[in-house]
Protein backbone atom coordinates (compact mmCIF):
# COMPACT_ATOMS: atom_id res chain seq x y z
CA UNK A 1 0.00 0.00 0.00
CA UNK A 2 1.44 3.60 -0.80
CA UNK A 3 2.10 5.86 1.67
CA UNK A 4 0.31 9.08 0.18
CA UNK A 5 -3.21 7.23 0.34
CA UNK A 6 -5.36 6.89 2.83
CA UNK A 7 -5.71 3.27 4.49
CA UNK A 8 -9.86 2.15 4.33
CA UNK A 9 -9.32 -0.12 7.28
CA UNK A 10 -10.90 1.02 10.76
CA UNK A 11 -7.32 1.95 12.27
CA UNK A 12 -7.37 5.34 13.62
CA UNK A 13 -6.53 7.93 11.31
CA UNK A 14 -4.24 9.27 13.82
CA UNK A 15 -1.15 7.79 16.57
CA UNK A 16 -2.70 8.46 20.02
CA UNK A 17 -0.05 11.16 21.67
CA UNK A 18 1.04 8.11 23.55
CA UNK A 19 1.28 5.81 20.76
CA UNK A 20 3.47 8.79 19.20
CA UNK A 21 5.56 9.48 22.62
CA UNK A 22 6.30 5.42 22.53
CA UNK A 23 7.84 6.02 19.09
CA UNK A 24 9.42 8.75 19.40
CA UNK A 25 11.47 7.58 22.53
CA UNK A 26 12.56 4.29 20.80
CA UNK A 27 14.01 6.65 17.61
CA UNK A 28 15.49 8.75 20.42
CA UNK A 29 17.12 5.62 21.82
CA UNK A 30 18.19 3.84 18.68
CA UNK A 31 20.08 6.97 17.30
CA UNK A 32 21.47 7.89 20.55
CA UNK A 33 23.10 4.09 20.77
CA UNK A 34 23.73 4.92 16.52
CA UNK A 35 26.29 7.79 18.05
CA UNK A 36 27.28 5.74 21.06
CA UNK A 37 28.49 3.11 18.27
CA UNK A 38 30.10 5.64 15.90
CA UNK A 39 32.02 7.31 18.60
CA UNK A 40 33.38 4.35 19.66
CA UNK A 41 34.31 2.75 16.18
CA UNK A 42 35.66 6.54 15.54
CA UNK A 43 38.97 5.26 15.93
CA UNK A 44 38.87 2.32 13.40
CA UNK A 45 37.25 5.15 10.61
CA UNK A 46 37.99 8.02 8.27
CA UNK A 47 37.33 11.27 10.41
CA UNK A 48 35.54 12.95 7.92
CA UNK A 49 33.06 9.43 7.70
CA UNK A 50 32.44 9.50 11.56
CA UNK A 51 31.61 13.01 11.09
CA UNK A 52 28.86 12.56 8.40
CA UNK A 53 27.58 10.28 10.52
CA UNK A 54 27.29 11.97 13.47
CA UNK A 55 26.07 15.34 11.99
CA UNK A 56 23.21 13.24 10.30
CA UNK A 57 22.33 11.02 13.62
CA UNK A 58 22.23 14.66 15.31
CA UNK A 59 20.18 16.21 12.56
CA UNK A 60 17.90 12.80 13.19
CA UNK A 61 17.51 13.59 16.74
CA UNK A 62 17.05 16.86 16.55
CA UNK A 63 13.79 16.34 14.55
CA UNK A 64 12.78 13.49 16.71
CA UNK A 65 13.22 16.40 19.89
CA UNK A 66 11.10 18.45 17.49
CA UNK A 67 8.27 16.02 16.95
CA UNK A 68 7.57 15.83 20.55
CA UNK A 69 7.14 19.18 20.59
CA UNK A 70 4.44 19.18 18.08
CA UNK A 71 3.30 15.99 19.99
CA UNK A 72 2.94 18.50 22.96
CA UNK A 73 1.03 21.72 21.01
CA UNK A 74 -1.35 19.12 19.44
CA UNK A 75 0.11 19.19 16.02
CA UNK A 76 1.83 15.93 14.95
CA UNK A 77 0.70 13.89 12.64
CA UNK A 78 -0.39 17.21 10.95
CA UNK A 79 1.86 17.97 7.11
CA UNK A 80 3.66 21.04 7.82
CA UNK A 81 3.08 21.35 3.94
CA UNK A 82 -0.60 20.87 3.24
CA UNK A 83 -1.96 20.41 6.70
CA UNK A 84 -3.73 17.11 6.38
CA UNK A 85 -2.94 14.34 8.55
CA UNK A 86 -0.26 12.06 7.39
CA UNK A 87 -1.07 8.70 7.38
CA UNK A 88 -0.74 7.09 10.61
CA UNK A 89 1.50 4.29 8.63
CA UNK A 90 3.90 6.73 7.49
CA UNK A 91 4.26 7.40 10.82
CA UNK A 92 5.13 4.38 12.12
CA UNK A 93 7.48 3.97 9.90
CA UNK A 94 9.17 7.13 10.57
CA UNK A 95 7.74 8.70 13.75
CA UNK A 96 9.03 12.27 13.67
CA UNK A 97 8.19 13.20 9.96
CA UNK A 98 6.68 16.63 9.92
CA UNK A 99 5.54 16.22 5.91
CA UNK A 100 3.18 13.83 3.99
CA UNK A 101 4.69 12.01 1.11
CA UNK A 102 3.56 14.26 -1.39
CA UNK A 103 4.79 17.65 0.61
CA UNK A 104 7.98 15.75 1.02
CA UNK A 105 8.28 15.32 -2.46
CA UNK A 106 7.77 18.91 -3.16
CA UNK A 107 10.24 19.96 -0.40
CA UNK A 108 12.64 17.07 -1.87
Amino acid sequence: MSLDTPRTETRSERLTAHEARQRLEHERASRLTQLQAVDEAGLDTGEQLVSAQKDTIRRVLAEVDAAFARVQDGTYGSCRGCSRAIPVERLEILPYTSFCVPCQRDAG
